[in-house]
């Protein structure tokens, strides 16, 4: 199995696509990355005849205690050391730059990685994230507050844990995860600032009946310079960065939106 030993740890990554070679115009690795109790497998169903995988490299990976890719004892879950484990990936995999599409708590790492190491990035997809914890609906926020390790039992039922339970090295972590997913997700943040000063490309994507306030949706792509002024009738005024509101989806089932692939894909080429 691919693992690489970065920052510590043992990092699981699959490698899917194809690549034509020798036409000098090969697009950049497409780095994909998971959201909460996820594991890389999970973009199968945006691989496929058509999706994200033709005509470029892919990678999937499976991020700290996600997975294949065991947890590291001592070491609390934050997105800014996961997005330095990706980023040493990229280099440990010689890519250069890539384009990164991340998912829920894989768009936090994904933005990480940017903000961190922005000289590996050559585009950058955020599918359902806010840029502070306040743009979650305030329900949301209080749900993440209410959280903890004693909820690992009652998600047993979940395809969450079914995932797990079948990828770990040791499915009876399953309450580490849960306790170290939950006091990440209950720690204030805003990267309003760092976003705003991103020089690469964003694609932002939302759910029509997200878990994140169409308000902060519009808040974030004007950090990019989207939305402020009319591009003119030639469109010349158009920042680079775009903002897609996927219709008829939730941030529960976005990632299984037939509108998704075709999105991204006219973003990043």
């Amino acid at each position: 199995m691919p693992y690489a030993d970065v920052n510590g740890m043992s990092l699981y990554f699959e490698e899917h696509g194809s690549a034509p070679a020798g036409s000098g115009t090969e697009a950049p690795p497409l780095v994909l990355l998971h959201g909460g109790f996820g594991a890389g497998e999970s973009f199968a169903p945006l691989l496929g005849a058509g999706g994200l995988g033709e005509g470029r490299r892919v990678i999937t990976v499976d991020l700290q205690g996600h997975g294949r890719t065991p947890d590291v004892a001592g070491r609390p879950m934050a997105l800014e050391t996961m997005g330095d484990d990706v980023a040493a990936l990229i280099k440990h995999l010689g890519i250069g730059k890539a384009d990164v599409l991340g998912y829920s708590l894989g768009a936090g790492t994904a933005a990480r990685v940017a903000i961190q190491h922005e000289e590996l990035v050559n585009r950058l997809v955020l599918v359902s994230m806010p840029a502070r914890r306040d743009g979650w609906f305030s329900e949301i926020v209080a749900q993440m507050d209410q959280m903890s390790e004693g909820a690992a039992e009652f998600l047993k039922d979940s395809p969450m844990y079914a995932l797990y339970e079948r990828l770990a090295p040791r499915p009876e972590d399953w309450p580490v995860l849960v306790g170290k997913v939950a006091a990440m997700n209950r720690q204030d943040y805003d990267w309003t600032d760092e976003i705003a000063a991103l020089s690469v490309p964003v694609l932002l994507v939302f759910a029509d009946a997200d878990g994140i306030r169409p308000a902060h949706m519009a808040e974030v792509f004007a950090l990019l310079g989207g939305g402020l002024k009319d591009p003119g009738w030639d469109g010349g005024g158009r920042p680079a960065s775009r903002l897609s509101v996927i219709p008829g989806a939730s941030h529960y089932d976005l990632m299984f939106s037939p509108l998704l692939a075709p999105t991204v894909l006219s973003f990043l080429q």
